[in-house]
């Protein structure tokens, strides 16, 4: 099978089911899926391809540490080669940032540095932006800070709302997440003294364009 794989949500799973919707198990063996939240509708995306799920429930927990030492091992049962934030609406410990450093992925809805944290798209339109989008970026200490590895951009159009932008990015997601992480499934994309790596050269500090990227694979294909 693939690289083993577990995806972490809080929601409704949509990135997650581009993953079991584009990658193969013999790249990505999605071994686990893990949520906060028991009512997380990607649990039921999780049960209807088969993949086994579990709920941790961070109220259960006195404090952040506490929760993040039980979700560590929790994911460490299922040894896994790589960790997917999809959706995980928690802020992690640099104790689990560190366990999982260089093997732990996030997708942000901003094209970073811009708009880390919380209200993307509005503060996008607020500040008259001409583009926007996402970024799939490995995870440090930093939030939103590590090294980016792709991004996705879209317009932003004149009568744009918070949710029309929103919408049109997450449609960027379900392509930009999966073909970044198969980067990594197949040994090109490494996180080396604090830098993204890809086939040994560093990446640019916003990472690959999707749509460029796109286009050099189809370039590739028809040679």
């Amino acid at each position: 099978m693939g690289c083993r794989t577990v995806i972490l949500i809080s929601g409704s799973g949509s990135n997650l089911q581009a993953f079991i919707d584009t990658l193969h198990p013999e790249q990505a063996d999605i071994v686990a899926v893990i949520s906060n939240r028991a009512d997380a509708y990607g649990l039921e995306r999780a049960a209807r391809a088969g993949i086994p799920h579990a709920v941790l429930s961070h109220r259960d927990y006195p404090d952040r540490a506490s929760y993040d030492q039980a979700l560590a091992a929790l994911i460490d049962s299922y040894q896994p080669e790589l960790v997917i934030l999809a959706g995980f609406m928690r802020i992690l410990t640099p104790g689990f940032v560190s366990h999982y450093l260089g093997r732990l992925l996030n997708i942000h809805p901003s094209l970073l540095p811009k708009y880390t944290g919380l209200h993307t798209h509005q503060r996008a339109l607020e500040a008259g932006d001409s583009e926007h989008g996402a970024t799939v970026h490995f995870v440090t200490e930093e939030l939103d800070g590590g090294p980016a590895i792709m991004q996705s951009h879209v317009p932003v159009l004149p009568d744009d709302t918070a949710d029309s932008l929103a919408e049109r990015v997450r449609n960027t997601e379900h392509r930009l997440y999966p073909l970044a992480a198969s980067l990594y499934i197949e040994g090109r994309l490494r996180l080396e003294n604090g830098r993204a790596l890809l086939d040994g050269s560093p990446l640019p500090a916003s990472g690959l364009r999707l749509d460029q990227f796109e286009m050099d694979m189809r370039g590739n294909r028809n040679d």
